[in-house]
């Protein structure tokens, strides 16, 4: 298994997607001159050049990417070598425009943008593997060689295809997975609405039918989708290791929850040499820089804790949303930094220099259309200076306070058609326990529901509608031997094939939580209940309400209104060791805030209430030392107090005992050893 890190790159990475094919060859030399002018390390190559590579069937120039390798490698800029397989050439679908993907109703893509992939077509994956092999071959021992980037964005825009081809290997998937028809009968539930299947021959996806279809085979669907991504990748990765031993394999995930959903990233956690992300903003009015940390904080996770990469940002507004605002000064830096605090190596963009043409052409870049002499180009040079004076710092790891529960097949599970509620969204529900607990100024691991908890004082469960039966004895252990858990309402209720566990909700996790639930009680759009606590404090929640019966947990909260009046709203149940908080209506980020701080005192995380709201504190550690980052996202200056004494890394001062961080600015300290 090759080094984690980029061969040869000694510093964080700092750099972005490098497009030249769009430019004249004139251009290059003003680029890397430029590169070098910002603190450029690593720049990313080929991604959607395989029409440049191979501009016919088995006719290949690789004349330019040798020249662009050997200008990059003279000017000490490293590269991330694409293999181009996101976007197959024009050529290729003319000859197999069967390998152009099919949506759920029939309809079949068209060539012209990209990632339009049957992932399951055999000329589509023999195609791949011969250009990632040629690729490999060719560039295997090139010194600018740092990192092999495979694919891109695995999953976006499209990551199932309904075809013929595709049912045929859902068919073998299946066969592969259960063995036999009477498991897939079984595991399905077919016996309701008479869909018994009696061959495998029978089967199709889940293409649209007259009503709701079987949602296990929706689940089963989505699982082999995926799979069959994560198989072209291994397929790509295992030639390069072949061929190219000793050069890290990475694709780019998007694990910000808002902007890919089709994607298992714990299991292509494992695939990857290298866990590197990209992360966009969402500006829809909300705190973005939460879901930042959010997003680099689950990618850390899937990464297993390791240093990760930060593959693609903006380096200030994007073109893909409704509306797409400039990023303010210094944004951009408290964005990478952002990204660094919580483990990435480096900091990446899409892309180096601003686009003419192309559906991209108004998305901002390091380079942009206004050159050299703009406010954009004089952060970036900034923003380079300061990465490199952090190079100290790589290889160590992102200190946590507490971890919160996600997995992706519950989410796709709930997100099936004919819920309780449609207003019930899981992801919305991360988003909240999130924001409460970085308002808390807590540093959060992800985790799945079925690993080791031990080392978390606390966790938080904001959304597990599947819980296998491992799941349930993970967290009843988790509970008996001191932890303290918080599990948010509609958890708990189904099996790996979306089956009800036996018995009253919430099924796997009756146990754990002391309590049953005997009917949930959805509100209706722009309803409320009030729940009130032991002080007489009230809070207000919407979207979910539950008749909850204690099997030995006690009433902490009680609904002060509605068809539960009178009964519990939030729960706590001693077990073992540790206890188990259950809450059963949607709150806010600021009333769950309530809720926390007494499930934090039972997990014995001290509260920090001299951090300001929106300053970020963040803990990096390893055998270098240990680096405190304060980033300050409001527009008064901060005041962080600190345990000790240090250097700050970006600005050379000496501080001692509180540390001033400038409005809109970071800090990064490297403390003092005692």
């Amino acid at each position: 298994m090759p080094d984690q890190a980029p061969k040869g790159l000694t510093r964080l990475a700092f750099g972005g997607d490098y497009n030249p094919e769009q430019w004249p060859e004139s251009v290059w030399r003003e680029d890397v001159r430029l590169m070098r002018d910002a603190g450029v390390t690593m720049v990313s190559v080929g991604i959607f050049s395989w029409a440049l590579l191979e501009p016919a069937p088995g006719t290949h120039d690789f004349g330019w990417l040798d020249r662009l390798l050997d200008l990059l490698h003279e000017h000490g800029v490293r590269a991330d070598l694409g293999t181009p397989t996101v976007a197959p050439p024009a050529w290729f679908y003319r000859e197999h425009p069967d390998a152009l993907p099919v949506t759920a109703e029939g309809a079949r893509y068209e060539f012209g943008s990209r990632g339009a992939i049957c992932h399951s077509h055999p000329a589509y994956r023999a195609a791949a593997a011969d250009i990632t092999t040629r690729l490999a071959a060719r560039y295997a021992d090139h010194p600018a060689l740092a990192l092999w980037h495979v694919h891109n964005e695995y999953g976006v825009p499209v990551s199932a295809c309904y075809c013929d081809t595709c049912a045929a290997h859902f068919r073998r998937w299946l066969e592969t997975t259960y063995e036999t028809v009477e498991a897939v009968n079984e595991a399905w539930g077919t016996a309701f609405w008479g869909q018994r299947y009696a061959d495998f021959a029978q089967i199709n996806p889940p293409r649209v039918t007259p009503t709701v279809g079987n949602p296990a085979q929706a689940l089963d669907y989505r699982r082999f989708a995926d799979a069959t991504m994560r198989e072209n990748f291994v397929r790509e990765r295992d030639i390069l290791h072949r061929l190219a031993p000793g050069i890290p394999v990475t694709t780019n995930f998007m694990t910000a929850l808002s902007q890919c959903d089709s994607i298992d990233y714990w299991a292509w956690g494992r695939e990857v040499d290298l866990v590197s992300n990209d992360h966009y903003l969402i500006t829809d009015g909300r705190r973005t820089h939460v879901n930042l940390a959010m997003a680099a904080d689950l990618t850390r996770s899937v990464a297993g804790g390791a240093p990760w990469l930060l593959m693609e940002h903006a380096a200030g507004g994007v073109n893909w949303q409704p509306r797409n605002p400039a990023k303010a000064p210094g944004e951009m830096a408290r964005n990478s930094l952002g990204h660094v605090a919580r483990g990435s190596e480096g900091a990446m963009f899409f892309q180096w220099r601003q686009s003419r043409r192309g559906a991209e052409k108004f998305h901002s870049a390091m380079l942009p259309h206004a050159g050299t002499d703009s406010r954009l180009w004089r952060e970036v040079v900034r923003l380079g200076s300061d990465i490199d004076a952090l190079s100290e710092l790589r290889g160590t790891r992102t200190v946590a306070d507490a971890a919160m529960l996600w997995d992706w097949h519950s989410w796709w599970a709930q997100t099936l058609e004919w819920r309780p509620s449609e207003d019930h969204d899981a992801r919305e529900r991360a988003d909240s326990f999130y924001e409460a607990l970085y308002d808390r100024h807590l540093t959060v691991d992800f985790a799945h529901p079925e690993a080791d908890l031990s080392s978390y004082p606390l966790v938080v469960v904001p959304a597990l509608y599947l819980a296998t039966e491992a799941t349930a004895r993970n967290l009843r252990a988790y509970v008996e031997g001191g932890g303290t858990l918080v599990v948010s309402y509609f958890s708990g209720i189904v099996d790996q094939h979306d089956a009800v566990h036996p018995g009253p909700y919430p099924g796997a996790l009756r146990d754990v939580l002391g309590l049953t639930v005997e009917e949930f009680s959805p509100l209706l759009q722009g309803q409320r209940t009030r729940i009130t606590g032991p002080d007489g404090a009230e809070l207000s929640g919407d979207v979910w309400s539950e008749i909850v019966v204690p099997r030995g947990a006690e009433t902490v909260w009680t609904y002060a209104d509605g068809l539960a009046a009178g009964q519990p709203a939030v729960t706590r149940h001693r077990l073992g060791g540790g206890t188990a908080w259950y809450v059963s209506t949607r709150l806010t980020a600021r009333d769950l805030d309530v809720i926390l701080a007494a499930a934090c005192a039972d997990a014995g995380v001290e509260p920090r209430p001299e951090l300001p709201r929106d300053v970020e504190v963040v803990t990096r550690a390893g055998e270098s030392g240990t680096y405190l980052f304060a980033i300050n996202h409001t527009g008064d200056e901060a005041k962080v107090p600190l345990a000790g004494s240090g250097g700050e890394l970006l600005t050379g001062e000496r501080v001692a005992g509180r540390l001033g961080v400038p409005a809109g600015a970071v800090r990064v300290v490297r403390l003092d050893e005692d």
